[in-house]
């Protein structure tokens, strides 16, 4: 069958499978008694419902009782899966999850690494393609939650009656990624607060990974979606590559400065960071330090042009070696000192990444306010992503919270451990 269960950077189960096989997923309905039926849907795919009693969009479950649903993973790329029934509640209370299917004929230029599934998102268009090759993948469920629906809900769960909740008017005030809002978003993955949500909002990445994005958005609000540090290329929208109207071969994904969810909707795009053309030196280097920057021929400091795997400077962009960004080292900007807390947990005390790269550019062995996150071992550039909808960075209307994450673009030198 080809069927993984897992939890993959998400709060819900996630489906992983190959393109082209089939798999059985079997719903028991254990919702209170007054909720009602439930159902799944699985749009996109190729969906054989069994069992349980007729439904507006699908087989439903009722209360105790089961239905099975035989999926076929018709397409590769993101899909997401929801419930059919009451989804205005039943969406809202948390029935939704992802089904990502592999290609069956990826690319072979693609080689599936430690952090990615296939090592290509979608099947080959053509012998020499590398359109879709990535190095690390994260997924995103983007949704919103009104505490009054789930209020009213878990009263009347509890009276034991008919559930008759009023979905309307509509008022969320959590904005949630994968399960989370900030400030909770950014805690560690599997902390014991959220044995509900075990995956935090934060991805890693070293400079020049191909980063796949599974983002998908439920409920019922779009998502606008912003990651700072550069556009995403968008590869496909649920499941259809976005190819070229003269040329099949060619992917034509639009660079999206927000990439913005509409519920239901699934989209998979390649985000990446270099350093290049900012005019200064992303690794603190200073004239003299015995560093070293050999351009490869598409001007980066990699094994083509003799760097190790292991250099501090792996992928550095060698036209920038050796630039200073702070004044007094003949750069650009004047840097906030590091000890001042109100420039934000996620400060590190140094622009530059890696933590040699502190001494480097002046700071010395600053220590870090309490409870910050670790860049003494870390030390990496943290881009903030978030909604652009002003509300959905809030929490019940304060700011900082909601919609909110950080990329971590580390240092070469230091390990991404995915599992913490």
């Amino acid at each position: 069958m080809g069927v993984r269960l897992q939890r993959h950077r998400c709060p819900r189960f996630i489906l992983i499978v190959t393109e082209g096989t089939s798999f059985t997923v079997t719903l028991t309905n254990n919702l209170p008694i007054g909720a009602g039926n439930t159902s799944i849907l699985f749009p996109g795919l190729t969906v054989v419902a069994n069992g349980g009693t007729a439904g507006l969009l699908t087989k439903e479950a009722a209360h105790g009782g089961t239905v099975s649903y035989t999926v076929t993973a018709t397409k590769a790329g993101t899909h997401p899966y929801y419930s059919g029934t009451r989804p205005d509640l039943q969406i809202e209370m948390g029935l939704y999850g992802a089904v990502i299917v592999l290609p069956k004929n990826p690319s072979p230029l693609c080689k599936k690494g430690a952090f990615s599934l296939a090592g290509a998102a979608y099947d080959a268009l053509s012998p020499t393609d590398t359109f879709t090759c990535y190095d690390r993948e994260y997924l995103f469920q983007l949704a919103e939650l009104d505490p009054a629906i789930h209020s009213q809900a878990e009263q009347q769960a509890a009276a034991g009656g008919p559930m008759n909740v009023a979905t309307e008017p509509y008022h969320p005030r959590y904005f949630l990624v994968n399960g989370r809002s900030m400030p909770d978003d950014m805690d560690g993955n599997y902390v014991p607060n959220y044995p509900r949500q075990p995956y935090n909002g934060n991805p890693h990445m070293h400079p020049g990974d191909q980063v796949l994005l599974r983002v998908t958005g439920v409920g019922r609000w779009q998502h606008p979606l912003h990651e700072h540090g550069n556009h995403v290329r968008i590869l496909a929208r649920d499941g259809n590559l976005l190819t070229s109207q003269t040329d099949a071969t060619k992917l034509a994904g639009p660079l999206l400065f927000t990439t913005t969810t509409t519920p239901g909707l699934a989209m998979d795009g390649i985000f990446y960071w270099t350093g290049k053309g900012l005019n200064w030196d992303i690794y603190g280097h200073r004239p003299g330090d015995g560093s070293n920057c050999v351009a490869d021929a598409n001007g980066y400091y990699t094994a083509a042009s003799g760097a190790p795997v292991t250099a501090p400077n792996y992928y550095e962009w060698c036209a920038d070696h050796n630039k200073a960004l702070e004044t007094r080292f003949g750069g650009p900007a004047t840097l906030p000192d590091p000890n001042i807390v109100t420039n934000g947990a996620w400060y590190g005390g140094s622009p530059y990444l890696g933590v040699a790269a502190r001494s480097a550019a002046g700071f010395g062995p600053t220590p870090l306010p309490p409870g910050t996150f670790s860049q003494n071992a870390e030390a990496g550039f943290a881009f903030m992503w978030h909604s652009h909808n002003e509300r959905e960075i809030t929490t019940n209307d304060v700011f900082p919270g909601g919609m909110l994450m950080m990329m971590i673009v580390d240092p070469p030198t230091f390990s991404i451990d995915e599992a913490q």
